[in-house]
């Protein structure tokens, strides 16, 4: 886990990687192959713009099955931050579902550590996802959460159980997420 802020921010929002922040690439470890996706460019220079710390949740079991190595994580993780700007805090569990850690979503500890590099209590964190694992991993860490839908996938309206109005909303992609947490 790695960390970096500038000073208190507001809160924070943290991405899921793939599918959300970034297009999905099954365990992709080529900085070639990374891409942002539609709408994130501009979410993101809203919430910074709002004085909002951003961060990144990512499993990466690609790694526990010798599929691809942290330096590749790293490479792909350094790509992304030179096409979309500086990310204050990037949580990655490089352990598979069979491990049976605390860190691999949708268990909350990765959401945890994100909000603890970040000195920020889960209230003030919004995560952003379009997987079940992530939303809820961030409702089980106590942060609110924002559904948009997968690429391949239309938008399918609110959330489903535990989400309540407060907690969980949908959004049909990145910009109106950031605009769903601005007004909120």
């Amino acid at each position: 886990m790695s960390a970096r802020t500038g000073g208190t921010a507001v809160g924070a929002v943290l991405f899921g990687r793939d599918g959300t922040l970034l297009q999905d690439v099954a365990c992709n470890g080529d900085p070639a192959m990374v891409h942002p996706m539609a709408g994130v460019r501009a979410a993101l220079a809203v919430l910074r713009a709002s004085g909002f710390a951003i961060g990144v949740l990512s499993n990466q079991p690609g790694v526990a099955r010798g599929l691809i190595g942290r330096q590749q994580v790293d490479a792909v993780q350094a790509r992304a931050e030179a096409l979309l700007g500086p990310i204050d805090v990037w949580a990655v569990c490089p352990h598979g579902s069979h491990d049976h850690c605390a860190c691999h979503m949708p268990a909350p500890a990765l959401v945890t550590a994100a909000c603890a590099a970040l000195g920020l209590p889960p209230a003030r964190v919004t995560v952003i996802g379009c997987s079940d694992s992530v939303i809820a991993a961030a409702l089980a860490a106590g942060a609110h959460a924002i559904r948009v839908p997968e690429a391949d996938r239309p938008a399918t309206g609110p959330c489903q159980p535990p989400c309540t109005l407060t907690t969980c909303r949908a959004a049909d992609g990145p910009e109106q997420a950031a605009d769903l947490l601005l007004r909120r």
